[in-house]
């Protein structure tokens, strides 16, 4: 029998499991969006109430409640194929590539040269070429790998894990259990890592790790893991494990270089010197160290399809598609040095009064603004601002991921600025609020309201 303080939380949480379960199957997909607005709401909508009821299981049951409450959410993920991104087919691609002894920066997927290793999965035959995922190559070959005449832009360590699951049994499903497997470790590391398991349902129970950790199985979560681990080795002075970590999340994904501040947090002020130069210099030898074989077969090479998608997304002067909320307030052409220096400033911050002890504090207000300023359409990015929120409480900066989401269902600037300007206000917001509810003779905020997950909101120096 289940006891009855935990049975609240039991209840909310199957309730979650079963409408991501309904999500990731009847929800809808990339190609009929129309139901995903609402599955992803009532989604959303579980996911605080669970958290809100977490606050009152007894401490002794929360750990084993988190858990099982995060292999029930990974599992959901995997019980039907991609549904909003293909971006897994080409993680099979390069593993399968890798496996046949060819560089995967070498050739782009289209290229005759590899038409060997083509199969009925990724390059499939007699169907038409009509679903959501499929297209055509410049042959007239049907394929479900994006962007086939361009090569991978996906770095070292990523590609490694992509041979280790070709290497074990390989495929999307593969790829789908790698994900649910990356995103159930997260949720170990960050039990032992940050104040409890509270904070890490935050991560576990989320939504978008069922969508796009495991469904979708972005490498974004590893990641993620990778700078998790990274930051709590650095909290307990292990620099050169801490930097050797991050400097593989960053040859994973790139984006988890953003989080390097946070490490490196009061280095202009209390940290010793010599300790921020060994986590500087670990980090920096890890990703050359990943990078290195790579370069002596392949050259710059390695770079891939990277400055093609920089300016496919927007990101090229005279053609911006993305700072929409800088763009709503700067003529045209300042945002990305607007962006820039605001990045800048908030970087100098972390340096000089950032928390050593905390160094994910200062990594989720990096990761947060960087992405707040950038405003991509990918809400894949946030699952660092996710992981970085389970470690830090501070629970409105998932509002930025929420806003990738909205923005890549939605489209267009408009959306791009209101989803992003709503998750600004809620950035801005609610630690006022937080501050009102910790004055002495405030008017409080109902405490569940003030902290979903069950922890005291985070304050410099502890």
């Amino acid at each position: 029998m289940i006891p009855r303080p935990l049975l609240p939380c039991a209840l909310a949480l199957t309730a979650l499991v079963a409408a991501l379960a309904l999500t990731v199957t009847v929800g809808g997909t990339l190609a009929h969006r129309g139901p995903l607005y609402g599955w992803y709401a009532l989604d959303t909508a579980l996911f605080v109430l669970a958290l809100v009821l977490l606050r009152r299981v007894p401490d002794r049951q929360v750990v084993p409640l988190v858990l099982a409450g995060s292999f029930l959410v990974a599992a959901a993920g995997l019980l039907a194929p991609p549904r909003t991104s293909d971006d897994a087919y080409r993680y099979v691609w390069d593993g399968r590539v890798q496996a046949a002894g060819t560089s995967p920066y070498a050739h782009a997927p289209d290229d005759p040269a590899l038409a060997r290793l083509r199969d009925a999965d990724l390059f499939p035959v007699g169907d038409g070429c009509t679903g959501w995922d499929e297209r055509r190559t410049a042959a007239g070959d049907c394929t479900r790998i994006n962007r086939p005449a361009v090569h991978t832009i996906y770095p070292p360590v990523a590609q490694a894990w992509f041979l280790a699951l070709h290497l074990f049994g390989g495929g999307v499903r593969g790829v789908q259990v790698g994900g649910a497997l990356l995103a159930l470790a997260t949720t170990g590391v960050l039990t032992a890592v940050g104040r409890g398991g509270r904070r890490a349902a935050l991560w576990g129970w989320c939504p978008g790790v069922t969508v796009w950790a495991v469904n979708d199985a972005h490498i974004d979560t590893l990641g993620a893991l990778l700078m998790v681990a990274g930051l709590g080795c650095a909290a307990r002075g292990r620099a050169a494990a801490g930097g050797g970590l991050l400097g593989a999340a960053v040859a994973t994904k790139l984006l988890p270089a953003l989080a390097l501040p946070g490490a490196l947090s009061g280095l202009l002020s209390r940290r010793p010197v010599r300790t921020g130069l060994v986590l500087l210099g670990s980090a920096a030898g890890a990703f050359a160290l990943a990078y290195a074989p790579h370069v002596a077969v392949s050259g710059a090479a390695v770079l891939g399809y990277l400055p093609g998608y920089l300016k496919e997304e927007g990101y090229e002067q005279g053609h911006l598609d993305r700072f929409g909320l800088l763009q709503a307030v700067l003529p045209h052409g300042w945002a990305p040095w607007a962006a820039a220096l605001a990045l800048v400033a908030v970087v100098a911050r972390v340096l000089r009064c950032g928390d050593p002890d905390r160094p994910w504090s200062g990594a989720l207000l990096v990761t947060g603004t960087a992405l707040l300023l950038a405003a991509p359409a990918y809400p894949w990015y946030g699952l660092l601002v996710v992981a970085l929120v389970a470690l830090d409480g501070r629970w409105e900066w998932l509002a930025v991921p929420a806003a990738g989401q909205v923005l890549y269902l939605a489209g267009g600037p408009v959306a791009q600025q209101a989803a992003y300007g709503a998750a600004l206000v809620c950035v801005l917001a609610v630690p006022v609020l937080r501050r009102r509810y910790e004055r002495p003779g405030g008017a409080a905020p109902r405490p569940a309201a003030a902290d979903p997950a069950g922890v005291r909101p985070a304050t410099r120096g502890r």
